[in-house]
């Protein structure tokens, strides 16, 4: 049965499919198209003919974004046009994105007793609802945030990562198609393994057929929405100043950055190491959080007898949850 329910349901079927076969749908744009359809749905429930009304509509910039926000947004929609003019089944404008902007972006320098405030409230939620959610929620929100922590991993990365993306024998989580069409590998700490396999036994006591490895009602991922929502609780009961729980990727970057300095260490590999651990593409994007270690580029520079600059080449800073 499909997940999509408005009139051009069997379109976006027929898109995907030739998306994925062409290798360049990321599973995170699914949540966009979905609702997508579900506004279609909505209002347009005895529509048979897509227009630029609708696509207005919804792909217009809200209140609430930045220019790039609505683009992360709408790319796939205007992505789906394409696909549909292209075969002529539709004659609606081609999307015009909103203008992409540099982001000049700090994120929150963690503390260890925000960490550890943090993570306390993470391990002693209160069953006050005992149902599907609840008991979800309860084992669920620790070890999440735990391995964002821990790997790195961007928060879309992780709501999306499918049982069979999980190696629990190794230890290696398979990324596939999270940031552009690109795939790595993530190996975990020994400790988030075993946290891992500990949540996997009782995960599956309450869902034991589930495709996501965290799992929320019908079979489905947790939302961007959830994830925040978990963190702003947990954070904001002991810890005054403002955080995200991207950032925690940030973290992930800086922390082992700085226990790069003064050790020595052979360069090059441990830049591609970082880099690739993260699934940037290509070197130049880790540069963003070198700028955030003091004196880091006097320390490669040292090290390596190469200018900051020609080593990483300026580039612009633009991440996606």
């Amino acid at each position: 049965m499909s997940k999509f329910n408005s009139f051009i349901h069997s379109f976006i079927e027929s898109f995907i499919s030739y998306q994925k076969a062409s290798k360049h749908w990321n599973q995170s744009y699914e949540e966009n198209v979905l609702l997508f359809d579900r506004y279609l749905q909505k209002y347009y429930r005895d529509a048979n003919i897509l227009t630029n009304e609708m696509i207005n509509g919804w792909c217009q910039k809200r209140n609430t974004e930045l220019n790039n926000s609505c683009r992360s947004r709408t790319f796939v929609i205007a992505t789906l046009i394409k696909y549909l003019r292209d075969r002529e089944l539709s004659d609606v404008n081609i999307l015009i994105m909103p203008k992409l902007e540099n982001s000049i972006y700090i994120p929150h320098a963690f503390t260890e007793a925000e960490l550890v405030n943090f993570f306390y409230e993470c391990d002693h939620i209160c069953l006050r609802v005992n149902n599907f959610e609840g008991k979800v929620r309860k084992i669920t929100v620790p070890v999440f945030f735990r391995l964002l922590y821990s790997s790195g991993l961007r928060t879309t990365e992780a709501r999306l990562l499918r049982i069979s993306d999980v190696d629990l024998a190794t230890g290696i989580l398979s990324i596939r198609l999270s940031k552009g069409y690109d795939e790595h590998f993530v190996v975990l700490h020994d400790s988030m393994l075993k946290i891992m396999v500990e949540y996997d036994i009782e995960i599956k006591k309450i869902t034991p057929n589930r495709t996501y490895f965290f799992p929320a009602r019908k079979d489905g991922f947790h939302t961007r929405a959830w994830v925040h929502n978990n963190f702003r609780q947990m954070w904001d009961v002991k810890n005054s100043t403002h955080a995200i729980p991207y950032e925690l990727r940030h973290h992930y970057a800086t922390k082992n950055i700085n226990q790069w300095i003064d050790k020595g260490f052979d360069f090059d590999a441990k830049l591609v190491y970082l880099s690739k651990s993260m699934g940037h593409t290509v070197l130049e994007s880790t540069k963003y959080y070198y700028s955030l270690v003091p004196a880091l580029a006097e320390l490669m520079e040292k090290q390596s007898n190469t200018s900051f600059e020609e080593i990483i080449p300026e580039v612009l800073y633009e991440e996606s949850n």
